[in-house]
């Protein structure tokens, strides 16, 4: 099957084989090894999500514009080695960005990007350097992307006060009786929901803009040098859509600033590693740093604590409607995640001074010192 699909893409050889490539829970992704020129050249094959992305070819237009645009403003900067500082769509025979297969599924393919991989766990404040160092690159080389604006592939993704408004709903009925296991979770919620109008009024009132953000912005979103550590690129630009310097920043920094895992169980372990946070604050800046307003600055911290209520009300959400969108493994485990962010958040509201002081001490930061 795999060979017929890649037959539909420019892609010169004859196909060899393909396996089950990374980590990612969306979509499926397969190494794919074509053989030209007396040698193997691998490539990037994925099935893409229609449940999750409802439209795969608008997805596909804004990866194609994106990239493009990216990989002008390094050729514009003299940057060596492009095919490993940004991802190249291969489009199809028909000149289009995604293959619709007779079952339904779309299809695209991508360079593979050679001598590098993705880290799912962070090792040191060196490596959360380099990945905020990249998103916040990624951020400024799309600081002054044209127009039209770029499709909103999955509607109201970090839209605070939709999400609330979806955890109310699901509250109101409480399909599975489960509202009363987590009593102190909902009040966390109720308790914090004016958390959500704040950054839509900001935009509204015109004193912050909506840029091109990735929106996604884990640290295994981040492709790492593996001689020499540098956060090369950007990749799975599924999410990449109209978004918020805040919200790129703050769950970048949901996903670094405690080391445990998501779903720990014992929450005494989760707290804010200021380490962790200087590392990500300094790599943002150094690369985003110059484009970002005042106001923008001055809303970083917010946006950690905006994005983890978000994510932490989302699992709660789903708790409370059966587990119907992310995918359990045991009993609870949605609620755990939960309880996780909500600590977080409590960790973010004991140190938010002491961040806030370091941000202002940054400011703008726009050296190439490495941290």
């Amino acid at each position: 099957m795999i060979k017929s699909i890649i037959d539909q893409f420019n892609i010169d050889g004859e196909y060899v084989d393909a396996r089950p490539y990374g980590s990612g829970h969306i979509n499926d992704t397969y190494l794919v090894h074509v053989h030209r020129g007396g040698g193997d050249v691998p490539y990037i094959l994925q099935r893409i999500n229609h449940n999750v992305f409802h439209n795969p070819p608008g997805l596909m237009e804004n990866m194609i514009r994106v990239t493009r645009h990216i990989r002008r403003k390094l050729e514009e900067r003299n940057v060596p080695d492009l095919s490993r500082r940004v991802p190249e769509v291969v489009l199809t025979r028909g000149g289009t960005g995604c293959y619709k297969d007779p079952e339904g599924n779309y299809w695209r393919v991508l360079n593979h990007i050679e001598g590098a991989r993705t880290f799912d766990t962070l090792n040191s404040t060196g490596q959360a350097f380099q990945a905020a160092r990249a998103f916040g690159a990624f951020l400024e080389m799309l600081n002054d992307f044209p127009g039209p604006p770029l499709h909103e592939t999955i509607p109201g993704f970090h839209n605070g006060p939709k999400r609330l408004r979806d955890f109310r709903k699901v509250l109101k009925t409480d399909p599975h009786n489960r509202a009363k296991t987590a009593k102190p979770e909902i009040g966390f919620v109720q308790s914090h929901a004016s958390l959500f109008d704040v950054l839509p009024g900001l935009v509204k009132e015109g004193k912050i803009p909506v840029r091109v953000t990735h929106n996604d912005t884990k640290i295994n979103n981040v492709m790492v040098d593996e001689k020499t550590g540098e956060g090369l690129c950007v990749i799975d630009l599924d999410t990449v859509m109209p978004g918020l310097s805040a919200y790129d920043f703050g769950d970048l920094a949901r996903t670094t600033l405690s080391s445990t895992d998501e779903d720990e169980r014992d929450i005494s372990k989760i707290s804010v590693q200021m380490p962790l946070f200087e590392a990500i604050l300094k790599g943002f800046l150094s690369t985003a740093g110059e484009i970002l307003t005042r106001t923008e600055r001055d809303y970083l911290v917010f946006g950690i604590k905006m994005m983890t209520q978000i994510v932490g009300m989302r699992f709660l959400t789903d708790y409370l409607a059966g587990d119907v969108y992310f995918r359990i493994h045991r009993e609870g485990h949605n609620l755990d995640r939960c309880r996780t962010q909500f600590k977080l958040v409590r960790s973010v509201l004991e140190h938010e001074e002491e961040m806030t002081a370091l941000v202002s001490i940054y400011g703008i930061y726009g050296s190439d010192q490495q941290f």
